[in-house]
């Protein structure tokens, strides 16, 4: 009685952050948490007339429908290969542009410099689509002006599936790198001074400050950066690949999510693209898992 009683004095006590939290709570529940009853769509023949728990059950036969898919090895492929790509390239760039603003001394020229980089973060994957297809149009676009301003010839990249991962793993690094950058660069921002001071004294220059000073100061931050991205290798950016996919490039652009789409949503497969789904979300998360728990054991750096 004595406890309930503490109980009820402690949650009037802080009333105002309870109501604070009511809203995200709620919004998980909704959003989250509930929708999870449609993982039972992955092991039913759906029909949104009967609901889902009207459908008749068919246990793995949409996972095995998805197994022996004439398309599986080619989305699995190029889900997983684009996905590795832009971890590949997005790890070391911001770092390398972080470095770069940290060693600025000017303070408006970083400031301006940083604006610069992060702003495009800002636009929307819709209009960078648009700036792709308008920057490498084979007539007009500036890149193929440029390729023909030194004697070469327009080059459709857009219909050439070799070219599409570039495309997509590229123009999303000009998009993404600022901000990423932004979080290395705040966590320099924090290193101890006296680190640094201490490297002068032992006849460091910059180079060699920033070698053994500033990067095992981040290392913490690059790993957690690394096992945020492992855990998310199946989801490549739908929207993104929908707007630049075309008939031409089928082949190297059709992915997990698009897959998705056209079986759930064009097809109505709805237990079929549910279990796709369910398979790209147990990928992730044992990813995530093995990453972590191998970070854990190897640099005592981890998620928890």
């Amino acid at each position: 009685m004595k406890s309930s009683s503490s109980s009820f004095r402690s949650v009037k006590k802080n009333i105002s952050l309870y109501v604070m939290f009511a809203p995200v709570l709620l919004y998980f529940i909704i959003f989250s948490y509930w929708p999870m009853n449609g993982v039972l769509i992955a092991f039913q023949d759906y029909l949104p007339t009967l609901g889902i728990f009207g459908s008749p059950w068919v246990g793995f036969d949409n996972f095995k429908q998805f197994f022996s898919s004439f398309y599986f090895d080619r989305i699995l492929t190029n889900t997983i290969g684009i996905s590795l790509y832009n971890i590949v390239v997005t790890t070391p760039v911001p770092i390398v542009l972080a470095l770069m603003f940290h060693e600025l001394r000017r303070t408006k020229l970083k400031n301006v410099m940083q604006t610069i980089t992060f702003a495009p973060n800002f636009i929307s994957v819709t209009v960078v689509c648009g700036m792709v297809l308008l920057f490498l149009n084979p007539d007009n676009g500036i890149i193929n002006g440029v390729i023909k301003l030194f004697g070469g010839e327009a080059i459709d990249f857009m219909a050439n599936p070799d070219s599409f991962w570039h495309v997509y793993v590229w123009s999303g690094v000009w998009q993404y790198t600022g901000w990423v950058a932004l979080i290395y660069t705040a966590t320099m921002a924090g290193i101890d001074s006296s680190l640094y001071e201490a490297a002068e004294i032992d006849g460091a220059g910059r180079f060699a400050k920033v070698i053994h000073v500033t990067l095992p100061s981040i290392i913490p931050t690059i790993v957690l950066m690394f096992i945020l991205n492992l855990g998310n290798v199946m989801n490549v950016g739908f929207e993104k690949v929908l707007l630049l996919q075309n008939d031409l490039n089928l082949s190297s652009s059709e992915i997990i999510a698009t897959y998705i789409y056209k079986r759930g949503l064009l097809a109505t497969e709805y237990g079929l693209s549910s279990a796709v789904g369910v398979f790209n979300n147990v990928i992730n998360f044992a990813l995530l898992l093995v990453a972590n728990t191998v970070s854990k054991r190897v640099s005592d750096t981890s998620l928890w």
